[in-house]
């Protein structure tokens, strides 16, 4: 069986881009995932898998810091932090994967709390629903099929803070 060297990554693959039912909080986000499974095996959780990296040596730890800094992402204290700016969230676009990932995603079903939606990727298809708790938290469930492997994620994203820092939209 073919495991992705990165199962944080991987994640990010999982997460597709939605149009928001709210209107979320522009910011800082911290997305933390759990319950991952491929090919019937749980996957690390999001804490063990930060922990990894936290202890990684520092070149390969700094290697991966500015590879999801390109991605617009850096390592948070339960997650990963994505920064939303106030044009994307007017836009209602969060951006919760790789643009260049070769993603598709439709919004099958929304109301004003709940989004359904199917997606395919290059190595991957599959269906989730997104379910906006408020305008500081969501919450993402995700089945499908990676490579020819069933798979699925639960994600929780919870607003931290209005300043991004040094990290950009």
């Amino acid at each position: 069986m073919r495991r992705s060297r990165h199962p944080l990554l991987l994640s990010f693959c999982l997460l597709p881009t939605l149009a928001c039912a709210v209107e979320l909080q522009p910011g800082l986000w911290e997305i933390s995932s759990n319950n991952m499974q491929l090919g019937g095996q749980a996957l690390p959780g999001m804490q063990t898998m930060l922990e990894q990296l936290k202890n990684l040596p520092p070149e390969q730890r700094q290697m991966m810091e500015q590879m999801m800094a390109q991605q617009g992402v850096q390592l948070g204290d339960k997650g990963v932090r994505i920064c939303m700016s106030e044009a994307q969230i007017k836009a209602q676009q969060i951006p919760l994967q790789d643009p260049n990932s070769g993603c598709r995603n439709e919004v099958t079903e929304r109301s004003a709390s709940l989004w359904k939606f199917r997606f395919s990727c290059p190595e991957g298809q599959g269906e989730g629903q997104t379910h906006f708790v408020s305008e500081r938290e969501f919450t993402t469930q995700v089945n499908g099929t990676f490579d020819g492997q069933s798979g699925s994620m639960q994600s929780q994203a919870r607003w931290v803070a209005a300043d991004c820092g040094g990290l950009k939209p």
